[in-house]
Parts: structure tokens; C-alpha cells; sequence
């Protein structure tokens, strides 16, 4: 049986993984900040799906925390075959309007562990000659929109710049690219969802699902539903100028600064 590792893993996308992994039937190593949540998880997925699934409690806005995950995916003792980078959030507020302190949280989870955590797991993996890494992004990462989108513009960048330079040592990496999931992103990060037309939300399972199919045929990006498909492709024409203020005026009304 093979192993996936998943950060984030108790909730939204992170948890609907970890769901469509064990019911495949793969072992898991459950990461995240909230011990009890991570029990609780890896009890069900185990009595349900007769897998094995271990706890690490780990906060990835820490160095000891990414440094836990990190020699965990570097343990060739128990090889992990698959590493979903998942953990994330967003900030309340635009920018200068959110600490400091706040705006270099954001950039210690969504960029510094994601590279040292799929670092970690792409070197033990290319001594195996196998393995797959899934760097979950966000459609945010292809218009001008504040810390948030270009934290996520990194995680594409990377992720697809790395599956360049690993390519032929059969090491996958894949940037995963969803539009609005219903998760408890929003309201973690104190945002108000009711203004989000019901058309642009996804949901958790079918999104990881096209995940997984668009990882096994090789692609480097996924953007899972035909709608965020569509928009992105008129994101790719519509003029720069235009594109800033259109999604300035978005973002503060549906999403993340």
C-alpha cells in the first residue's frame, strides 16, 4: 500500500483528499495544527476504509513545525509516495490595512514550507524513481489581486519550474488551481460568503477527483471545473489595466486580500 501525506488535512479540500485517498486505499499521514481533530480523522478513516493513518500535529507558520513534516517525508524507512501541500488561509482586510505579522504568516505557509516540504518529499521520491506532489494553488494566482494571489502565483511558478527540472525521474508535481470550495476558508479568515453566487462554488470531492485524474496524465497544472476553466482563458486575453481593477473591485467583495 502506498502512503499520502496531507497537510491541512481535517478540513475542505485537505479532508475531501484524504477521503478519496483512503477510500482508494492508501495509508495517510495527517497533518495539522488541532491534535484532537487529527484523532478524530484518522479513527474514522481508519474504521471506514481498513487503512492505516497517522497523526502529526504540526503548525506550518512555525519552523519546527515544517521541520517535523519535512523529516517525516524524508523517513526512507516509511516512504511516502504522495505529499499534498494543502495548508493554507487567508487575510481579512487589503493591503496595509493587515499586519505585518499577518502578511509573513501567509507567506511562511504558502511559500516557505511548500518549497521545503516538497523539497523534502521530491529528494526522497527521486531516489525511489517515483512519487507525486500536489501544491494546492488557487485561480487567484492568475489576476493582480493583493498578497493572497501572488502568494499563490509563487506556488504555481515553483511547482511548475520544479516538474520542469524533475521531469524523466518519475517525480510528478502539480499545481492545483480551484476557484470557490465549500470549506471553512472563509470563515476562518472572518469573510461573508453570501454575496458569492451560487454558480462559483465547486465542491471539495469532485474538484480532488479531477485532481487525481489530471496528476496521473501527467499535467503540471489543474484547474478542475469547466467554469474556472473558461475564466481563466479570458483572463489570458483581457487587458492588464482592465484585468487590476475588475479584480480589485472582486476581491473585496468575495474573496481574500
Amino acid at each position: 500500500m502506498t502512503t499520502a501525506l496531507i497537510t491541512g488535512s481535517t478540513a475542505g479540500i485537505g479532508a475531501a483528499f484524504a477521503r478519496r485517498l483512503a477510500a482508494d486505499g492508501h495509508n495517510l499521514v495527517l497533518v495539522a495544527r488541532d491534535t484532537k481533530r487529527l484523532q478524530d480523522q484518522a479513527t474514522e478513516l481508519h474504521d471506514r476504509h481498513g487503512i492505516e493513518a497517522e497523526v502529526l500535529t504540526a503548525d506550518l507558520a512555525t519552523d519546527p513545525g515544517i521541520e517535523a513534516v519535512a523529516a517525516r517525508l524524508s523517513d526512507r524507512r516509511s516512504p511516502v509516495d504522495l505529499l499534498v501541500n494543502n495548508a493554507g488561509f487567508g487575510n481579512k482586510g487589503r493591503y496595509l490595512d493587515v499586519s505585518m505579522a499577518d502578511e509573513l504568516k501567509m507567506l511562511k505557509v504558502h511559500c516557505e514550507a511548500v518549497l521545503r516540504l516538497t523539497s523534502a518529499a521530491s529528494e526522497a521520491m527521486r531516489e525511489r524513481g517515483r512519487g507525486g506532489v500536489v501544491n494546492v494553488a488557487s485561480v487567484a494566482a492568475f489576476v493582480p489581486r493583493g498578497t493572497y494571489g501572488a502568494s499563490k502565483a509563487w506556488v504555481v511558478q515553483f511547482t511548475q519550474g520544479a516538474a520542469k527540472d524533475l521531469a524523466g525521474s518519475g517525480v510528478r508535481l502539480m499545481a492545483l488551481c480551484p476557484g470557490f470550495v465549500r470549506t471553512e476558508f472563509h470563515q476562518r479568515a472572518g469573510m461573508g460568503t453570501d454575496n458569492i453566487p451560487g454558480w462559483m462554488w465547486l465542491d471539495a470531492d469532485k474538484l480532488v477527483a479531477a485532481a487525481l485524474s489530471d496528476l496521473a496524465h501527467g499535467r503540471t497544472l489543474s484547474i478542475p471545473d469547466p467554469r474556472y476553466k473558461a475564466l481563466m482563458a479570458l483572463v489570458k486575453v483581457a487587458p492588464r489595466g482592465l484585468l487590476g481593477g475588475v479584480t480589485s473591485r472582486t476581491g473585496r467583495k468575495y474573496g481574500p486580500q
